[in-house]
């Protein structure tokens, strides 16, 4: 092709952007609509397989309905007339790949690794909503502009690339440590595989290094069943814990302890980056088990009690309000009141137990007298008796009234 000749009788390539395995990025001008754009040049070992090139314009058809802005959107794609090669042409992105990033400054500042991060969650998430997952999250398609707008690049092709034998190999080995676990064991790729991923890329923003070093996918594979990497807040000091909590939680082995959606990851990393933590996979898990055993831990926490040298499990810190209840409700009398009342019941009863004492004895000189002398003495007993048990009744009313008013 001459300087002069325009490609797809439209485009005037320029300078050549980037080289990949299954591409070459080059930067164009467009003559019909004036402005530059970047034109995808499949490689041409590609075209021989026409099953891959009829999937390939099936999912850039997909990817062009993708209008977001944090995604590259996709404005034309077919083949040369003149050199039969395959394109796509999209939108171009003055500025640098997270890649080229890495490269030239190294691990990014916590803040600044979570806004390219939350950016490109809201292009996840948007995709995932119009049924469209990347299957290809890497540094290197999540691109930045002069403004600090993160865009993702590359929708639509992994997924040509991914049922086609005569590029798996280039493909898979590209891109194997962002791979989730589902993937190296041959499962199909899903929206959670792309958070996967995402947490991959958040790993090595946060630390300049991957969580799994492997060479091969069967090493992958190994490592990402022997365990969880090691913390990034272990690694970097400027990490907050929290934030290394989201970033193990996206990375978590089994997708169902992932995130949801990529709208909950956004909102995880921008709590993690204040300090809010929204659990590790081990504690997000809702089994019985679990359940029980929190309940369990809330009915010591109310009554102060702990096993001795038993440490209390992360999950306790969402049952605290439960033991706060009874304070905030109380269903008992003011403490004064309730202080008062028993001594009220103990001084009523000793005056009971006196008047009872007083008749008592009241009755038994009675009878004396009565014997020793049944006439005159009777007379002059009585009304001293009766007189004496009617002022003690008649204290006894005026202690129990003042008492009990």
């Amino acid at each position: 092709m001459t300087t002069d000749q325009l490609f797809a009788d439209r485009y005037r390539l320029d300078r050549r952007l980037g080289v990949g395995g299954m591409a070459t990025v080059q930067l164009a001008f467009d003559t019909r609509l004036e402005r530059y754009v970047a034109v995808k040049l499949l490689a041409e070992h590609l075209a021989e397989d026409s099953s891959f090139v009829s999937r390939f314009r099936r999912e850039a058809l997909a990817a062009a309905r993708l209008v977001h802005p944090n995604i590259v959107q996709v404005f034309d794609f077919g083949s040369d007339p003149h050199s039969g090669r395959n394109f796509i042409v999209m939108e171009y992105v003055d500025g640098h790949s997270c890649a080229e990033i890495l490269r030239d400054r190294g691990p990014l500042m916590p803040r600044d690794a979570v806004d390219i991060l939350c950016q490109a969650c809201r292009g996840l998430d948007y995709a995932h909503r119009n049924g469209v997952v990347h299957r290809d999250v890497k540094p290197g398609n999540l691109l930045q502009n002069t403004d600090n707008v993160v865009k993702l690049a590359d929708f639509g092709i992994a997924k040509a690339a991914e049922q086609s034998d005569i590029t798996k190999v280039g493909s898979v080995l590209g891109t194997a440590a962002y791979l989730s676990p589902e993937q190296t064991r041959g499962e199909p790729a899903e929206p959670g595989s792309d958070l996967y991923a995402l947490g991959v890329v958040a790993y090595q923003l946060l630390s300049g290094r991957l969580p799994y070093e492997a060479a091969s996918l069967t090493e992958l594979a190994r490592l990402q069943e022997s365990g969880p990497p090691v913390r990034l807040d272990e690694l970097s000091r400027d990490v907050p814990p929290a934030l290394a909590e989201t970033v193990a939680r996206a990375l978590a082995r089994d997708r169902v302890n992932r995130f949801a959606d990529a709208a909950e990851m956004e909102d995880a990393l921008r709590d993690g980056l204040h300090g809010i933590s929204h659990g590790t996979p081990d504690t997000d898990t809702d089994t019985d088990a679990t359940r029980a055993l929190s309940e369990t831990e809330a009915t010591r926490m109310i009554a102060g009690t702990r096993p001795t040298g038993a440490a209390l499990p992360r999950q306790t810190r969402r049952l605290q309000p439960i033991a706060e209840e009874p304070r905030r409700a109380p269903r008992t009398p003011p403490p004064s009141r309730r202080a008062a009342a028993p001594p009220r019941r103990r001084g009523a009863g000793r005056w009971v137990a006196l008047l009872v004492v007083l008749l008592v004895i009241a009755g038994g000189i009675a009878a004396y007298v009565a014997v020793g002398n049944a006439t005159q003495k009777t007379v002059q007993t009585k009304p001293i008796t009766d007189q004496k048990v009617g002022d003690a009744v008649q204290s006894f009313k005026s202690l129990v009234g003042d008492n009990t008013r």
